[in-house]
């Protein structure tokens, strides 16, 4: 077993809210439930969600790459995903993403040297009045992202 004993228990309280022949309903929180803990999915925590649940690792994988939440490689500390979708985009989205790659020295897909930041491309947020919309860590939604917006999030993320 890969997860605490903390992350299991987290992972059988999801697994209670389905029948027991459907365990594999439970594959999308088991997998945040480990991220959390590890952040980010290995290929062996893939494996161990699978055995968990009683699913096939392949199953387990299309899931955890299908969704932009999971980090099947390695990312920062922080890792800030950006809409641009079209209304963000067309609301200083673009504008704001570059500012925060020319702040942080990266592109979309890339880490800080320090290890702190991931930025990526992220999907519609639904919340697209509050645009532009910037998320960390899956967790936090950050609205109306202006440059001084921006400033003040990275700041406190450094402390």
């Amino acid at each position: 077993m890969l997860l605490s004993e903390q992350a299991y228990k987290k992972i059988d309280r999801e697994l209670a809210k389905f029948p027991a022949d459907q365990k594999q309903s439970a594959v999308m929180a088991a997998l945040a439930i480990a991220q959390d803990e590890k952040g980010w999915l290995a290929p062996e925590v893939l494996q161990d969600v699978a055995d968990y649940l009683g699913m096939t690792a392949i199953a387990v994988q299309e899931v955890a790459t299908f969704y932009n939440m999971y980090n099947t490689k390695p990312v920062g500390k922080y890792k800030i995903s950006v809409c641009t979708n079209l209304p963000c985009v067309l609301s200083g989205g673009e504008k704001a993403a570059h500012y925060l790659k020319q702040k942080l020295g990266i592109d979309y897909k890339e880490t800080t040297s320090d290890g702190q930041f991931t930025l990526i491309e992220g999907e519609c947020m639904g919340a697209c009045g509050d645009a532009p919309v910037m998320l960390v860590n899956n967790k936090r939604m950050c609205s109306f992202m202006s440059n001084e917006k921006v400033d003040a999030l990275v700041e406190e993320l450094k402390k």
